[in-house]
């Protein structure tokens, strides 16, 4: 259909004497359809589509013979998702185009008269936080999906973001602590755009019912109150504000990044632009002027980033292991089977259950375990049978990795008679040097295809000791 606009100028173009061919090449339109619209009436109305439905010019919509049901779920649930209604309709038989409902939806939903409150926080009231995501084309030609979390006070604006490696609960505490460290103290009110990152269960007015455990402990102890707010219900907006479309929009969209290195050097360039040079469009002052009238306000960070520590439930199952998050990490088997805590720091993990406590450093390889040494011997020791304490043996020193499979492989069928006397021996020697210098020494006997207790102990005592690592 002809917009009513060309339509009203082939018509005022036919008054003024131009001919049909005349007015077909001005207005870019075919002969035949200007003489038919120099037989319609004069254009009064430019809304095309009151103009299409008065005539009835068109295909009918597909959508338009649910419209009474749609009518009908809106009067019940005013607040219901389009895509909720659109699932709704397609069990009852609805097969056309998505484009074509969602038309209908926003010509029947109730409009939205709830006021926007908009208002200014407060030195040290509010602080916002957010993920956020953006595909980058890096100029040296590969292509990344960079995750960020974003924390921004209220009152002077002052920013911090960080590139983080996924968005779930516990990069976003960790992150969070060391945000607060930077800003230089804790707000009143922390501010969050994401429920699911923070909360387990909520109701469908947004009263959440049930936050996350990781979540609630870390701002318990950091004692900053929390608010929600939902990123569909921009009616709540009143005290906080798109940071990750401000955070796209002035840097991550301005800008071109050779590799995530050159990323990360114009992110703190950028940071340091807008906090502590350029005037926020907010305020019209520069965030550091204002940040030191806000720290005044600001309470002390209770915990430090390097000593915060998530604690989670856990118990060593029957070969004294404790698994967390794909990794097993060793206890003392007179702690198999009591239950106990989980400390789970940046770098390192600290393991308490009953009177009996390890640590570990935090493994980050998917798969990998941390057997303490004396973890080893107590396990030996509190198994009975001596052919259960020789296959347990066995067993810690395959827990080495392929090389020690491929190497016990070899040695059991080269010698079926005597391997179990160099298992024990080869345990002794992996108790008394350490996993790290006995996987090099086992390398080189499997390099030169040596095989027995004598050649890997010749190869611990003519290499120097590596420094012990329990992996």
């Amino acid at each position: 259909m002809i917009n009513m606009l060309t339509r009203h100028a082939i018509q005022v173009l036919r008054k003024a004497g131009h001919t049909q061919a005349e007015v077909a090449t001005l207005t870019g339109v075919s002969e035949r359809e200007v003489r038919r619209v120099e037989r319609e009436p004069a254009v009064e109305n430019l809304d095309l589509p009151a103009e299409r439905e008065r005539r009835g010019i068109g295909r009918p919509s597909k959508a338009e013979p649910f419209r009474q049901k749609i009518v009908d779920l809106l009067d019940q649930e005013p607040n219901l998702l389009t895509v909720e209604i659109l699932r709704r309709m397609r069990l009852e038989g609805y097969d056309g185009a998505k484009t074509s409902l969602y038309a209908l939806v926003r010509s029947l939903r109730p409009p939205d008269n709830r006021l926007m409150v908009r208002f200014e926080g407060l030195a040290g009231e509010f602080s916002q936080h957010d993920f956020g995501e953006v595909k980058i084309q890096f100029l040296n030609g590969t292509q990344k999906t960079i995750h960020f979390f974003a924390s921004r006070l209220k009152y002077s604006r002052w920013a911090a973001v960080t590139v983080v490696r996924d968005q779930g609960v516990e990069t976003l505490v960790r992150r969070l602590v060391e945000h607060f460290v930077l800003i230089g103290g804790v707000p009143l009110v922390a501010v969050f755009d994401r429920p699911k990152t923070v909360a387990l269960k909520w109701r469908k007015d947004g009263e959440i019912t049930e936050w996350n455990p990781t979540f609630a402990a870390v701002m318990l102890e950091l004692g900053v109150g929390v608010e929600v707010c939902w990123p569909a219900s921009p009616w709540q907006k009143g005290a906080i504000e798109n940071i990750v479309g401000w955070v796209k929009g002035s840097f991550f969209k301005q800008r071109r990044f050779w590799d995530e290195e050159d990323l990360q050097r114009q992110l703190g360039e950028w940071l340091s632009e807008v906090n502590e040079q350029r005037p926020s469009r907010a305020t019209k002052v520069i965030p550091l002027q204002r940040l030191e009238e806000e720290r005044r306000r600001l309470r002390s960070v209770r915990i430090q980033p390097q000593d915060l520590a998530l604690r989670i439930p856990v118990s060593a199952g029957p070969t004294g292991m404790v698994r967390h998050d794909g990794h097993d990490y060793s206890m003392p088997a007179e702690a198999m089977s009591v239950p106990g805590t989980l400390y789970l720091y940046q770098d390192r993990v600290r393991i308490v259950a009953g009177g009996h406590q390890a640590l570990h450093p935090r493994l980050w390889e998917p798969g990998a375990r941390s057997l303490l040494p004396e973890h080893r011997s107590s396990a030996v020791a509190a198994v009975s049978g001596k052919r259960a304490r020789r296959y347990l043996k066995r067993e810690h020193l395959l827990q080495l990795g392929p090389e020690a499979h491929e190497y016990l492989t070899e040695l059991v069928h080269r010698r079926p008679r005597i391997w179990t006397a160099d298992v024990e021996e080869l345990h002794e020697l992996l108790q008394t040097h350490g996993d790290g210098a006995f996987r090099v020494a086992l390398h080189r006997a499997l390099a030169d295809r040596l095989y027995g207790a004598e050649y890997v102990r010749h190869y611990l005592i003519q290499t120097p000791l590596l420094q012990e690592t329990h992996v």
